[in-house]
């Protein structure tokens, strides 16, 4: 359960600083329509990194630690999938990048379906 907590704290850290470094460093490269696919990915990432930190949590308090866990796991991948292939998208231009991003958003739905079912079961 530490490990959830412990990845979505990295996972907020490695946010916080690729926003900051869009932001600044990335300022005059990122224009339109990538400044908003760059902004995207960031705000995935955050949603997702807070959730990885909220799961570890509840893991620790659930009946279905495993199936928090789980839907942890898949959350994680999301951030990488999803946030990660709208970075590169974004920073290269290449397309075909883009093709990756809904299987981010998949583990997302994954994870969080995972999570709805380890609640429902008590």
């Amino acid at each position: 359960m530490q490990t959830l907590v412990a990845l979505g704290a990295i996972m907020m850290f490695l946010a916080v600083a690729l926003g900051a470094f869009g932001a600044h460093a990335l300022k005059n490269i990122l224009v339109g329509e990538k400044l908003k696919t760059y902004q995207t990915g960031i705000q995935y990432h955050i949603a997702h990194g807070l959730g990885l930190i909220l799961l570890g949590i509840i893991a620790d308090q659930s009946a279905h630690a495993s199936l928090v866990v789980t839907a942890g796991w898949f959350l994680l991948a999301g951030i990488i999938l999803f946030s990660g292939s709208l970075y590169a998208l974004s920073l290269t231009g290449i397309r075909k990048l883009g093709a990756i991003t809904p299987l981010g958003g998949i583990c997302f739905l994954t994870g969080w379906a995972i999570l709805l079912i380890a609640i429902l079961q008590g």
